[in-house]
């Protein structure tokens, strides 16, 4: 079978069975040990630690499914064959429930009971591989960063740097690469970990709010405010703020912000006194910044006083090394949420998200394989787990839009946007998920666009 022997257990009560067995099994170059009773059998997958287990059902004392269960309770993984001369529907059906990798009627079928045992070792390689993987999670990221390709190595580097310092910074990338959970990379290695880290997107605000979210406002400072509100910088004293799409922040704000992070100090709307605030700045956009201030969005003295530094988000089509890894990792997290046991993705599956284009990056593959996990019925994400345009090649909306060369972040965004919703009917909710977005951010974009 393979170059390693599988290890297998056989377990009858019959000696002439157990013989013929164990000699066939051996043909097929495993490496065989014999029980002649469920007690003997509990003893030795202790010590030998089978990789299969070939069980009768009817024996004394113990019987295969009352074996079975005991291993099952013992080691889930492990693969248990039963086999009986009183085979029926209802005990097959039974065997299944508690766990059994197949069932076999006697006389045996040697060319069926090798094909079970193929499948068994495919599985069996399966889960080294997978387990392999898993086992470098927890060296294979930089905080709760997951990836070990040069991209996100040089990441890494850059968080570093800024970890002794209060320098503001801007993270740039596309939608769905992480830039959020950079940020909060950023505030955790840095000495303001133990305060708060406050999360504002400029983009799912309406801009009438936007100032009062920022700044805060007092008691009746206007129509609807009937208590006094802590603006973002205050409720980020002495930790990290996170201003999020700083592109798409109201004009008329920005001024008001850059007064902020000059003097540091902070007056509620309706408010008649100013107090200070001690917060680190962090920016994020998924466009290019200077394309923003060029085009007039963006402040540009309020550009440069964010751009102290700039971190650059690779796309996860950049770093598709990292998939494996992300996608074990999503496999774990999930199994946890939905108190699922999936131990991984069958090669196929794993291939055909390598071969995807990833328009949604890493959110787009972590809503991806909580869908997996979920549809799983066993231990292993097949293709037909996920959406039919990862499952088939060139299938899907995103995979079929080329766009023009020479076009900025920001027109490639929308031009994106536009044509995954044409492909879609201007279905938005679908468009958002091809792309990975939620369906408000699509409409804030539609709105920047001017598209109604």
């Amino acid at each position: 079978m393979a170059n390693r022997k599988m290890k297998i257990l056989v377990v009858d009560d019959e000696e002439a069975m157990r013989e013929v067995l164990e000699m066939r099994l051996r043909e097929w170059g495993c490496d065989v040990e014999s029980a002649c009773d469920g007690h003997e059998a509990q003893e030795l997958a202790q010590s030998y630690d089978p990789d299969v287990v070939i069980s009768d059902v009817v024996m004394p004392e113990l019987s295969g499914i009352d074996l079975l269960r005991s291993l099952k309770a013992d080691r889930a993984d492990r693969p248990v064959i039963l086999v009986t001369a009183q085979g029926s529907i209802d005990l097959a059906v039974e065997a299944m429930k508690q766990g059994a990798q197949d069932f076999v009627t006697k006389p045996i079928d040697y060319a069926k009971l090798r094909m079970i045992l193929q499948a068994a070792e495919r599985d069996l390689e399966l889960r080294r591989k997978s387990q392999k993987v898993i086992s470098q999670l927890d060296q294979a990221g930089f905080g709760s960063l997951i990836g070990t390709s040069k991209a996100m190595r040089e990441v890494y580097g850059l968080i570093k740097s800024l970890s002794a310092t209060d320098a503001s910074v801007i993270i740039t990338g596309e939608s769905g690469t992480g830039k959020e959970l950079v940020a909060r990379t950023i505030h955790e290695m840095s000495r303001r970990s133990g305060g708060p880290f406050i999360a504002v997107n400029a983009a799912a605000i309406p801009e009438n709010l936007m100032e009062s979210e920022i700044l805060g406002h007092e008691k009746g400072a206007f129509t609807g405010a009937v208590a006094l509100r802590a603006g973002c910088f205050e409720l980020a004293n002495h930790g990290t703020l996170l201003l999020d799409e700083i592109a798409e922040m109201p004009p008329a704000l920005q001024p008001k912000l850059l007064r902020v992070l000059e003097d540091r100090h902070v007056r509620r709307i309706g408010g008649s006194r100013e107090f200070f605030v001690d917060v680190r700045v962090v920016a994020a956009t998924n466009q290019d910044p200077w394309s923003a201030v060029e085009a007039g969005r963006l402040r540009e003295d309020l550009y440069y006083r964010l751009n102290v530094f700039t971190i650059p988000l690779p796309s996860l089509r950049d770093r598709k090394a990292d998939i494996a890894l992300l996608a074990h990792h999503f496999v774990r997290e999930f199994n946890r949420k939905h108190a699922t046991r999936v131990e991984g993705l069958r090669e196929e599956a794993m291939e055909q998200l390598k071969c995807y284009s990833w328009p949604g990056n890493v959110r787009e593959l972590k809503n991806i394989m909580e869908r997996a996990v979920i549809l799983a019925r066993g231990a292993w994400i097949e293709s037909s787990h996920l959406p039919a345009y990862v499952a088939s090649p060139g299938a899907g909306a995103q995979a079929k839009i080329v766009l023009p060369a020479g076009i900025t972040a920001a027109e490639a965004e929308k031009e994106l946007i536009l044509r995954t919703l044409a492909n879609t009917g201007q279905n938005k909710a679908e468009a958002a998920r091809q792309l990975g977005l939620d369906v408000k951010t699509i409409r804030n974009k539609l709105k920047l666009y001017g598209i109604e």
